[in-house]
């Protein structure tokens, strides 16, 4: 088991129809970025728990795949908290850094953000598999069969990118290159089997698209699909979940009167 291949347990969420998935995630993302404050953020990530209780990941994998966001929400709010617009009483100050009433509110709002943005799209993606979603677009979503298919190979090579990654690590570390410590051994460490890989990438790409083409993938023809991908009435209601929770978190948010339109 690896993080790019998670362990998803039979749920309602992971059976669902990948177009609705990236639809729900959307949304979400869309209507919070209409106005920054800490309400609707927070009220959109109470209510989004709800729905990842059935996501499908072990614990394990959850966090795994979300502890980027974990870690960059509060690295956003500190930093937004710090430099952020000064505005009310001045809480801390030193030098050119303030704390304020108005930059820690924005804070706390910016980092719920974060959350509520990047824990949906990555958990509901997560669940997904890449060709239940090369299906869903070019079959519901009606989009180009060459450009679904390329970005399909492309997904696909993901994990064959990390094995290579990790074999020319292994092996320089068997030859002695790049063992010098400091900061110098590791810049070394990295651009050298970063330059490899981008080699590597671009033969293998190449490779890759001379044999889909020879196999017909690039053809203007109809195409046909082996797995039938249908948007059903379950689908619907993951979709119709998804605008609740912007509209409920909008609604609230404007209630409270914090709510405000950015491009006011």
């Amino acid at each position: 088991m690896s993080l790019l291949t998670p362990t998803i347990r039979p749920s309602v969420v992971a059976r669902l129809n990948p177009v609705a998935k990236l639809a729900v995630a959307l949304i979400v993302s869309c209507s919070l970025l209409l106005s920054i404050d800490w309400i609707s953020a927070g009220v959109a990530l109470l209510l989004e728990g709800v729905l990842l209780l059935w996501c499908g990941l072990s614990p394990r994998q959850f966090w795994l795949r979300t502890a980027p966001v974990w870690m960059a929400a509060p690295l956003a709010a500190i930093t937004t908290v710090m430099y952020g617009q000064d505005s009310g009483a001045t809480l801390w100050q030193l030098g050119f850094v303030s704390v304020t009433e108005g930059s820690l509110s924005l804070g706390l709002a910016i980092g719920l953000r974060v959350l509520a943005i990047g824990l949906p799209g990555v958990v509901l993606l997560a669940t997904t598999d890449p060709t239940d979603l090369a299906d869903g677009l070019a079959q519901v979503l009606r989009l180009p069969a060459r450009f679904v298919l390329g970005g399909l190979a492309g997904l696909r090579l993901v994990g064959m990118f990390i094995d290579d990654w990790h074999s020319l690590t292994l092996a320089r570390r068997a030859r002695g290159v790049g063992d010098g410590g400091g900061l110098g051994g590791a810049v070394r460490r990295f651009v050298g089997p970063a330059f490899a890989l981008l080699v590597i990438s671009v033969r293998r790409g190449s490779k890759l698209a001379t044999a889909m083409e020879a196999r017909g993938f690039g053809s203007d023809e109809p195409r046909t699909w082996a797995r039938l991908s249908v948007f059903g009435v379950r689908d619907a209601v993951l979709v119709g979940a998804g605008c609740a929770i912007a509209a409920i978190a909008i609604g609230v948010a404007v209630w409270a009167g914090t709510w405000t339109f950015v491009l006011a």
